[in-house]
C-alpha cells in the first residue's frame, strides 16, 4: 500500500467516508467510500462508475396502471361471484373482459 493512497483513504475516513463491507473487485483488499466513491486501500483501485439505468416516466405509469387494473380485476370478480342478476353477471363479464384485454396490450408494449 502506497502513502498516497492510504492518506487519501485517512482523509476520506476522517471527512465522513465508511469502510465497505463489500472487498474490492480486483485485489480484495479493503475500500472506503464517500460521496458514491469507493476506493481500495490496498491497490488504490475505483472500480468504473457505471450509470444504473432508470425507469422511464412511463414505464413507471405502465406498472401503476397494471397494478391498479389487476386489483379492479381482482375486485369485480369478488363482485361477479357474489352477483345474482345474470345482467348485472354480464356487465361485470364485460368489464372484465375489457381490463384483461386492456392488461394484454399494455404488456405488448413494454
Amino acid at each position: 500500500m502506497s502513502k498516497d493512497i492510504r492518506k487519501r483513504a485517512v482523509d476520506m475516513l476522517l471527512n465522513g467516508a465508511t469502510l465497505l463491507s463489500e472487498p474490492c473487485p480486483y485485489c480484495s483488499g479493503v475500500r472506503v467510500r464517500k460521496e458514491g466513491h469507493a476506493l481500495c486501500i490496498n491497490c488504490g483501485k475505483e472500480p468504473e462508475e457505471r450509470e444504473i439505468p432508470k425507469e422511464s416516466e412511463r414505464e413507471i405509469e405502465k406498472t401503476f396502471l397494471e397494478e391498479t387494473l389487476e386489483k379492479k380485476l381482482g375486485a369485480l370478480s369478488e363482485e361477479l361471484n357474489q352477483e345474482s342478476n345474470h345482467e348485472k353477471q354480464q356487465e361485470i363479464l364485460k368489464s372484465i373482459n375489457s381490463i384483461i384485454e386492456t392488461i394484454e396490450r399494455i404488456k405488448k408494449k413494454q
